[in-house]
């Protein structure tokens, strides 16, 4: 697939900008930014009818975009002047203040895992399974999560394929002691990925090992005191696990499935329905941190930002080679400038592809989190504002080439060679040999 933020693109950008600048006299305005606002022309729209609105994060790099939006001055650069964005101590908390919302203290939105918008809206994972409707208005990045196991099992190196791994566990069972698999929320991306990596390996999720839920920043801490085998989580974590010899990376789950959608910009739809402008306002200014965030000039600073105690509060060791591209996997294995480091605008990674939503519902029902007869096509319908995305980047001025044609990014390969058709999940569920499938 073409990648749209090149050099050319940017170029040409760059060239449209000055133009801009020159015709409209907006010279101070670009100059108050320091000249690191992206090179697109802002169209104001609506005024938005409120500046207020409380986005929630978790300590990961993927939420960079919204670290960057507030540094930068993107937000206050669309209108949106009392943005707080506030740091939330589990997934579990981001699903309790997104059904509080901020008028009880809670929040608006913000940094989340794609499928929890759903499992939120549909109150699959709420308390007393009281629905929230939510809308996606954005995919914050592609890729950039990794799966990590314990230096027990260094001598193996395993990677893509689990096999190895399964049979180890079961030796590790017979010697009476527990095995056990974590992840950062239940039918959220990183669930998914370690299920589907030791799936395909034979391992079998629900009956061969413990999965347990743990937040991202304490994967590290469990790890040591031997809580897990294995987690799957986003950065920095997996890199500050092998900085402290306490694991290695297995493998990138770009590796599992090339520029796979991750987390999301979402919103509780009460707050876009009654402010569409100040909605509309919050993605620009989030699209535009993207950006920032893609160019691999700004890499080594957005890793430094990152690596803030207001924001993850990791050394910055533990950040900047995989915010850069550098994967060192702890084995002795290095790939530099991978193929399946995090993307934040390149390959369309912005946009919230209907098909991509598509798959996390049907793995959530492979997984039986959601009923097998869930209407998954009304859900997208409801939840993915995909609709709001085109908005903004006509308002950005984004060009076509980076603005997808379809909803659909078509048939999507897996690592094991299982083959996912948004136009017949059933298919691909169906040549699944390990699920659990909700009655």
């Amino acid at each position: 697939m073409k990648k749209p933020f090149d050099k050319q693109s940017l170029a040409k950008l760059n060239a449209s900008r000055r133009s801009f600048i020159k015709s409209t006299a907006a010279i101070s305005a670009s100059a108050a930014f320091g000249g690191l606002v992206p090179s697109l022309v802002h169209a104001a729209g609506g005024k938005p009818e409120t500046t207020a609105a409380k986005l929630g994060f978790i300590a990961l790099t993927d939420a960079a975009p919204l670290f960057v939006a507030d540094e930068k001055g993107f937000f206050k650069k669309h209108g949106m002047t009392d943005v707080e964005v506030l740091k939330q101590s589990s997934w579990g908390t981001t699903r309790d203040n997104l059904v509080l919302g901020s008028a009880r203290n809670g929040i608006d939105g913000g940094h989340i895992l794609t499928p929890m918008p759903y499992l939120i809206s549909s109150g699959t994972m709420t308390a007393n399974n009281v629905p929230t409707p939510m809308y996606i208005l954005a995919r914050l990045n592609l890729g950039g999560q990794c799966i990590s196991v314990g230096n027990e099992y260094l001598d193996l190196k395993i990677g893509t394929d689990a096999k190895p791994f399964k049979t180890a566990l079961e030796a590790k069972k017979k010697s009476g002691k527990p095995v056990s698999a974590a992840m950062t929320f239940p039918g959220g991306t990183h669930d998914m990925w370690i299920r589907y990596w030791m799936a395909a390996g034979g391992i079998n999720p629900d009956t061969d090992i413990n999965t347990i839920v743990v937040p991202p920043a304490q994967m590290v801490a469990n790890m040591k005191v031997g809580t897990m085998d294995t987690f799957c989580v986003c950065e920095p974590w997996n890199h500050q696990l092998i900085h402290q010899k306490i694991g290695y990376t297995a493998v990138t789950t770009g590796e599992l499935w090339q520029n796979h959608p991750e987390k999301a910009f979402a919103m509780r739809a009460d707050y876009v329905d009654a402010n569409p402008n100040a909605a509309l306002a919050l993605l620009k200014a989030v699209m535009e941190a993207q950006m920032y965030c893609e160019d691999p000039a700004n890499r080594e600073e957005v890793a430094k930002i990152c690596a803030k105690r207001r924001w993850i509060n990791a050394p910055f060791e533990d950040v900047v080679e995989r915010m850069k591209g550098d994967f060192d996997y702890g084995t002795g294995k290095v790939v530099k400038n991978s193929p399946h480091q995090m993307r934040y605008w390149n390959d369309f990674a912005s946009y919230p592809f209907q098909s991509h939503d598509l798959w996390f519902l049907t793995e959530n029902i492979r997984w039986g989190y959601l009923a097998k007869n869930f209407d998954m096509n009304k859900a997208i319908k409801q939840v993915n504002r995909e609709d709001l995305w085109r908005k903004a980047a006509a308002d950005l001025g984004v060009p076509a080439a980076q603005i997808p044609a379809s909803t659909s990014r078509g048939v999507e390969k897996f690592f094991d060679g299982k083959v996912f058709d948004p136009k017949n999940p059933q298919a691909y569920l169906n040549s699944l040999a390990i699920k659990r499938l909700r009655a």
